[in-house]
């Protein structure tokens, strides 16, 4: 069994896609994963299962899809790969409330796009993150997922400091 961190994209977001956490977690376990933890409401997992990343989305995915009849974008990562990500983090992490992990489904061909009104905000794309420092805010910044999706031809799910680091030590007990 390997430990997994799984994102969901897009779910309990303005009542849309309403998915409440222990509903989540018993389709988990029904689609045979172990040790299924969530974090907030807003589709964050830690599990363990056999299965590839690929099988693993593609699994959860359906199975949402089937239960509730809407599609949810889905994207994991192992332990490894998302401490890597934070420790790759470009930018200050004095004021960690502007701080987020813009997490990719694949490898961004780009690693600049043109973005209009970004201000003092600043962003790195490194393979699958975006990395964010968002000083004007994130309820005003231009990075969004919407954006990192139509100029990557990806798909994006943004995480704040506080939830990436929170993912990374249910998943290792730290």
């Amino acid at each position: 069994m390997k430990t997994y961190i799984v994102l969901l994209r897009g779910i309990n977001v303005s009542g849309k896609n309403k998915l409440p956490m222990a509903e989540l977690r018993e389709i988990l376990k029904e689609l045979g994963f172990r040790n299924v933890q969530t974090y907030i409401q807003s589709g964050n997992i830690v599990l363990e299962s056999t299965e590839t990343k690929e099988k693993i989305c593609k699994k959860i995915r359906i199975g949402i899809h089937e239960k509730y009849g809407y599609d949810v974008p889905v994207l994991a990562r192992s332990p490894k790969e998302w401490k890597e990500a934070i420790k790759a983090y470009p930018f200050s992490i004095e004021n960690d409330k502007i701080v987020a992990f813009t997490f990719l489904d694949k490898v961004s061909k780009e690693v600049k796009i043109e973005v209009k009104g970004i201000k003092e905000d600043q962003y790195k794309i490194d393979r699958d993150v975006v990395y964010l420092h968002c000083p004007s805010g994130f309820g005003k910044t231009k990075l969004t997922n919407n954006v990192f999706e139509n100029k990557l031809d990806v798909i994006a799910t943004t995480r704040n400091y506080k939830t990436t680091i929170k993912l990374l030590e249910m998943a290792t007990n730290e």
